[in-house]
């Protein structure tokens, strides 16, 4: 995804670093991250998030805390209360250059600050917060042993994450200070909630006093066997697809286009993401999704591989088109499911194909019918099954037109057997052509 990084000046008059994870093609809404105590904008699960929401078309900024990172001034010198008001500052500054963030995402501390600076982000629509504590005055846990000599002292040194920090009294009196369950009550924002159930930094309990104060609408997201910090990729990748899924509930997405919103054909198109070797990024009109290949053949299951989706077509216009004629029929058809599956099998096993030596792809359907339907109605629909128009498509000739973006045409085609077997390239897209 493409990556921007800059300055704003913060509330202290500090420049504070920041990076914008931008999609590479049109941007549906700005989310605006807050990291958790101590890290980074860089930490693992924040940049995770951010390149898998840019995925999604969000565009994502993130930002150091002031004396963390890259960002100019003393930790020491930095407050609960002063991370809020940076945050609204990266909320004016994306208003000013760009577009106010809708979307509001906090991780650990940074979530209980997000909550607190939400009402001051009129435009934001959307606030979620990863494993947050329900009060500020939580993080005091990790350095209890010091409280009572910072007090004393005005200030001292606590080993944090296996780093020396100097917590300032001034940091203590703040967060004590804080009420930050009375700002949830008055939030007027969609909120999610996502928390670990086994975490052991932040306990579960505080997900519970997050969401029993706050007003609907609100959810909640179990993050089961993942850690506080998100460190498998896998959990960070999960976290995005809820908020991305979540977020198009109660954001503005910008309008369709008319090509989109037409009957004429409108493009896919395929990308690569240069995030992994085989991650893609497909784009349908306004829908935006993932696709990788397995780990075992050096993708990262990040998404649905190439077969996948000629799968799920397949599925999704076998179900389509028998629900369209239960429909016009007036039949009682109450649910239809279509497992699929592809896989290769030996010509001369094969007594319709044409073909009759090597190997054959092969798609075995399997289709559910439920509902009060007597036994010549669901002949009638596993008939019509096969009339979908993908079925049609994968089983009649197919030409394929390839050429160079910018470049005139040179036509190619290509002719599939016209059997219920679809002869296709090996199971694998990346891998195999290594082996050719």
């Amino acid at each position: 995804m493409p990556h921007e990084r800059f300055q704003f000046t913060g509330v202290g008059g500090h420049q504070l670093a920041a990076a914008l994870d931008t999609p590479d093609g049109p941007i549906k809404a700005y989310a605006l991250f807050a990291h958790c105590f101590t890290c980074g904008k860089d930490v693992l699960a924040a940049k995770r998030i951010a390149v898998a929401l840019a995925a999604k078309g969000i565009a994502t900024l993130r930002f150091d805390f002031t004396g963390l990172g890259s960002s100019e001034g003393e930790f020491a010198n930095s407050t609960f209360s002063s991370n809020v008001a940076d945050l609204v500052r990266a909320a004016d500054h994306l208003r000013e250059t760009r577009k106010a963030p809708a979307i509001l995402i906090g991780h650990s501390l940074g979530g209980a600050a997000i909550l607190a600076a939400a009402g001051q982000i009129p435009e934001a629509k959307a606030v979620a917060t990863i494993a947050a504590p329900s009060d500020p005055v939580h993080v005091t846990h990790f350095f209890k042993d010091r409280i009572e000599d910072i007090r004393a002292q005005g200030e001292g040194e606590v080993s944090l994450a296996g780093r020396p920090f100097r917590i300032k009294r001034e940091f203590l009196d703040d967060v004590a200070e804080q009420n930050l369950m009375a700002q949830v009550k008055q939030l007027h924002k969609a909120l999610l909630i996502m928390h670990s159930p086994t975490d052991d930094t932040v306990g579960i309990d505080n997900a519970t006093h997050i969401f029993s104060a706050a007003r609907h609408p609100k959810s909640f997201v179990s993050l089961a066997d993942a850690d506080h910090l998100l460190s498998g990729k896998q959990d960070a990748a999960y976290v995005a697809d809820v908020i991305g899924a979540w977020a198009e509930r109660y954001v503005d997405i910008a309008p369709q286009s008319a090509a989109d919103t037409g009957t004429a054909p409108r493009n896919v198109v395929v990308q690569e993401t240069r995030a992994g070797k085989f991650q893609q990024i497909v784009t349908a009109g306004p829908h935006r999704m993932l696709a990788d290949e397995p780990v075992a053949v050096g993708g990262q299951d990040s998404g649905p591989g190439p077969y996948d989706f000629v799968l799920a077509g397949l599925g999704a216009c076998t179900s389509m088109t028998m629900r369209m004629y239960a429909d016009r029929k007036s039949l009682p058809l109450d649910r239809v499911t279509v497992t699929l599956t592809h896989s290769k099998i030996y010509a001369k096993d094969c007594e319709e194909c044409e073909t009759r030596e090597g190997m054959l792809d092969q798609i075995d359907r399997v289709i559910r019918i439920e509902g009060e339907l007597d036994a010549d109605q669901r002949k009638r629909l596993m008939e019509i099954a096969d009339k979908c128009p993908v079925h049609k498509t994968l089983t009649s000739e197919i030409r394929i037109v390839t050429k160079a973006a910018g470049v005139s045409p040179r036509r190619s085609g290509e002719r599939l057997s016209r059997s219920s077997i679809w002869a296709v390239p090996p199971l694998t897209c990346g891998p195999s052509l290594g082996a050719r």
